[in-house]
């Protein structure tokens, strides 16, 4: 079972497991029938799953967030384990080393990780070789991030170029501007370069015979008062929807040993912190904003809570970690189960 094999996964750096894991799923992909194969054990197909937000068609509403396959390398293969879209990025314009390692953290205790990885990708120009020789039909969307040395005056040209190259190979855009872990990322949550970004991406996309879906990625630590003008900014620049939330750099009451690093926490302890944004996010649009919700589901029962606070569309990424694949076909079957 996963237990088993996530005892001698947590005796290795997190890092390392992660490359190793890669490589390993890598060569399994390449195996033939291995998607029937794994489709076999984890997909649930049932039009009841299916979901329609912000234009785009669904098979279920389970999505993997980003920060997982961060430069579209396994995005194929994992449409086999079941998820309903795959979530690529941060991607930058120019590739980057982020930030010295060690710089990822289990906390088993608190079912937890701390990451302070600072946007590590191959650049945009790897990302897109990759996306183009797409075989599956998985749904994938494309978050986008500046430079760590690109000053914030400048930001708004890299989210214009990975945009720009991007376009054809991803099926919506996520604008990351709520990483803890670049510095002064954070600070283009206002409501000026928010309003200036939408304007060029709209120009941008308004040349397009497709209109790509744009969705922005906020932090769990603003103030009530800074989501409402980020909405107003929505509402403004018709933008399509968001994602509630990335991690926390606000953590009390941690238990495990590595709980004094710096980074961004994900995982259980998120889960309430970003229940409240999205129950906040949809009542003050009416339900009608279309919310991706991330943070802390390792359970069934909690993705159907954060479905009930008013996601449409969910993303896992630390559960899996701690509960492995297996989560998203339970959590699929919870939402069939319970007609959600």
């Amino acid at each position: 079972s996963y237990k088993f094999l996530r005892k001698i996964l947590f005796l290795f750096d997190p890092e390392s497991i992660h490359k190793i894991s890669f490589r390993f799923l890598k060569i399994i992909f390449l195996l033939p029938n291995y998607l029937s194969f794994w489709q076999y054990f984890f997909r649930i197909d049932n039009n009841k799953l299916k979901r329609k937000v912000f234009g785009i068609i669904f098979d279920n509403p389970v999505g993997l967030a980003a920060g997982f396959d961060k430069d579209a390398e396994i995005f194929d293969g994992l449409s086999s384990f079941g998820f309903g879209f795959v979530e690529i990025g941060t991607v930058t314009p120019l590739p980057q080393d982020g930030n010295p390692k060690p710089r990822l953290f289990r906390l088993p205790k608190d079912k937890a990780v701390i990451n302070r990885m600072g946007f590590n990708n191959d650049g945009v120009e790897a990302v897109t070789s990759r996306l183009r020789r797409k075989k599956s039909k998985i749904i994938v969307g494309g978050n986008i991030g500046k430079n760590k040395l690109t000053p914030n005056e400048l930001a708004i040209n890299d989210y214009e170029i990975c945009f720009e190259k991007l376009f054809n190979y991803v099926d919506y855009f996520v604008v990351n501007v709520s990483s803890p872990n670049t510095p002064g990322l954070r600070e283009l949550q206002s409501k000026e370069f928010l309003n200036d970004l939408f304007i060029d991406l709209n120009k941008l996309r308004s040349n397009e015979t497709i209109k790509k879906p744009i969705l922005i990625k906020i932090s769990p630590d603003l103030s009530k008062e800074k989501i409402l003008e980020i909405l107003e900014v929505i509402d403004t620049n018709n933008i399509d929807g968001i994602i509630a939330t990335n991690t926390t750099i606000d953590y009390p009451n941690l238990k495990s040993k590595n709980k004094n690093e710096t980074g961004g926490l994900s995982g259980a302890p998120l889960y309430d912190k970003s229940n409240e944004v999205i129950s906040f996010i949809s009542k003050k649009t009416n339900g009608k904003l279309p919310i991706i919700g991330v943070g802390g589901i390792s359970t069934p029962e909690q993705a159907v809570k954060k479905i009930e606070a008013g996601a449409h569309l969910i993303q896992l990424y630390t559960g899996i970690i701690y509960e492995g694949p297996g989560i998203v076909r339970k959590i699929n079957k919870k939402l069939l189960n319970q007609e959600l």
